[in-house]
């Protein structure tokens, strides 16, 4: 990942801890998280459920009238940096975070999801010098409730807990030390009473980690490690992978060079997903540390893995390594998407996590066998995927040699797709999936490990792939293995996507459009043009007015983003870790942003760039 954070200038903390503007919400009704998952006019969780479907039930806005969607309110966060959050709303409330960036970092605020006003805010007291340590921009991808609290994980590694309807703040635990590269940016998701959260920092040598807290006190109930000994990573006797390879003891030990595993990499700052009825979270670890792959013989478990995992203790179930000797960054923190498939004539509880090797995996999410694994990108750093042993294949003319630049590497770095989640709908039995189109040339060279500085070891150079474009959205079918349909973009696709009952599928685009689109057929219905370019993540609600609304933070930056809003020149083509090259015309199309746009049929405003496209 990106690593342009060492530059950065420090912020102010602020001076009161808790900035309650208004105590006018409603009493909240004190019922847990899974209840309110079944209302469909509310979105209580960044991914709206555990199943990672990010799918709405409502249906006002279909096909038919989606060209007459309006902007109905605005509220500024504040920060025009990368705007990666998913707003919440609960009981008419909407709660939005802001990047860890300006005068009050990651501070939150509580609106009338009908009315756009301001309820009450709240603003941590930060170590600004997080921010001089933080990979792909100081993003903060959103909040999560349960039993009538909010919680927030801010940049510096406290997680935080307040009261929905004041703001008040209930508790904060330190989880992890900037001073070694650690920073957190995921949305926390609550499970069962617990509050699960991740770690970023793989670029610095950072060794990854998921914790888990108690939702009411904030102590910490486990810890679970990607790289060393089982006891650390929680592997027990209870532990059954699929396949062979992955049995034995401490692997994540033995399949270093000796020692490495204690600066391996292998954080979680992406999805985790929780099947009820099997008791289990799914999630992924990122890539292992440094990029060099020169310097860490072996498979280096467990980073690049999707584990599932007991939620009450923490310890794994199965695990299946995606990327074994990771050469390319290619970290696997992306949505695993629960469903139930028929498949081959049989029903299947699956799990579809689209890779970021560039290939979509249909998994058992029982057992963590792969039943399939096709390309849905360009993709030449692999040869396909063994079903028999579940190893990817690696084609060994990519492989990087130190010194020596191999060029035409397909994905690249930040692979086919990214942190960017993809939706389902159990209408059209499609996912859509928002991703990049890229490829690279890649220079691998020897570093040296010092805490909290970057520790990468590797050169890149960033462009579009075959055909010229650089971003894609596409519908996949998991069943008949293919795409239905797909939709190029100039730039890339960096935003969530969005699908409801009214079977349109809404994301976003770095050159400032936020888009809706039929989800049978791909056919552009709607586009805003707005001040900023979407990496955001729509949601959609019901108002007190009855009205479906759609909502998503506008605001280019993040890992493409960094040459619109932050210290870059796109001028250096290996900036940005390599993205600077991909991206050079970006600050030609848009500048940085903070508004959060919320929309509804025949809305107050017929603001310029609204409207219904052109046939």
């Amino acid at each position: 990942m990106l690593m342009f954070g060492l530059r950065r200038l420090l912020w102010g903390i602020p001076s009161t801890l808790c900035v309650s503007l208004a105590l006018l919400s409603p009493s909240l009704a004190q019922t847990d998280l899974a209840s309110r998952m079944k209302d469909p006019g509310q979105w209580p969780m960044a991914a709206r459920d555990y199943a990672n479907t990010r799918y709405s039930e409502l249906d006002q806005i279909n096909p038919s009238n989606a060209s007459g969607l309006r902007l109905a309110w605005t509220f500024s966060v504040g920060v025009d940096r990368g705007q990666e959050a998913a707003p919440l709303v609960v009981d008419g409330t909407m709660y939005v975070v802001s990047p860890y960036a300006g005068p009050y970092p990651n501070r939150v605020f509580a609106l009338d999801a009908t009315t756009g006003e301001l309820k009450w805010s709240y603003a941590p007291k930060p170590e600004p010098a997080a921010a001089g340590v933080a990979c792909c921009d100081v993003v903060n991808r959103g909040l999560a409730f349960d039993n009538g609290k909010i919680f927030l994980n801010t940049l510096d590694n406290h997680s935080v807990a307040l009261d929905a309807k004041t703001g008040k703040e209930l508790w904060h635990t330190k989880l992890g030390e900037i001073n070694k590269g650690e920073t957190i940016t995921m949305a926390p998701v609550v499970v069962k009473g617990k509050v699960l959260i991740g770690n970023s920092g793989g670029e610095l040598g950072v060794r990854g980690w998921v914790t888990a807290l108690d939702e009411n006190t904030g102590a910490i109930a486990w810890r679970a490690y990607a790289t060393g000994p089982d006891k650390d990573v929680l592997i027990g006797e209870d532990f059954k992978p699929f396949y062979d390879n992955l049995k034995g003891k401490d692997l994540g030990v033995k399949t270093w060079p000796a020692d490495r595993w204690q600066v391996g990499g292998g954080t979680m700052w992406g999805w985790i997903s929780y099947d009820a009825d099997l008791n289990l979270i799914y999630y992924g670890t990122a890539n292992p540390s440094p990029w060099n792959a020169n310097q860490r013989s072996g498979d280096n478990l467990w980073s690049t893995t999707i584990f599932a995992r007991d939620p009450d203790n923490g310890n794994a179930k199965w695990a299946y390594q995606v990327n074994p000797h990771d050469l390319f960054d290619h970290d696997e923190i992306n949505e695993n998407v629960l469903v139930d498939l028929e498949l081959n004539g049989q029903p299947r509880k699956v799990l579809i996590h689209p890779g970021r090797n560039g290939y979509m995996y249909v998994m058992d999410r029982a057992t963590g066998e792969v039943i399939s694994a096709d390309a849905y990108e360009f993709v030449n750093a692999y040869k396909g995927v063994d079903l028999k042993t579940g190893k990817i294949i690696p084609n060994e003319e990519k492989t990087p040699l130190v010194g020596k630049t191999v060029e035409d590497i397909c994905p690249t770095a930040p692979g086919a797709k990214d942190w960017q989640p993809s939706a389902w709908s159990p209408r059209t039995k499609l996912l859509y999936v928002p991703h990049q189109h890229l490829c690279m040339n890649f220079k691998a060279s020897q570093v040296g490990y010092i805490a909290g500085t970057p520790y990468v070891g590797a050169d890149v150079d960033m462009y579009a792939g075959p055909g010229g474009h650089r971003g894609e959205f596409m519908a996949w079918d998991p069943v008949a293995r293919k795409k239905v349909w797909e939709i190029h973009e100039q730039l890339p696709v960096w935003s969530g996507a969005l699908v409801t009952a009214g079977d349109v599928a809404f994301y976003g685009t770095m050159d400032r459009l936020f888009k809706a689109v039929d989800a049978k057929t791909g056919k552009l219905l709607w586009q805003f043009r707005a001040g900023s370019g979407f990496i955001g993540q729509p949601i959609s609600y019901r108002g007190s007015d009855g009205q479906q609304y759609i909502a998503i933070l506008s605001g280019v930056g993040g890992w493409p983003g960094a040459v619109a809003n932050a210290e870059v020149d796109q001028r250096v083509r290996n900036g940005a870790l390599g993205f600077a090259g991909a991206m050079q015309d970006l600050p030609f199309y848009t500048a940085g942003g903070s508004e959060l746009l919320v929309f509804k049929l025949g809305g107050t405003s017929n603001q310029d760039g609204s409207h219904a496209p052109q046939q």
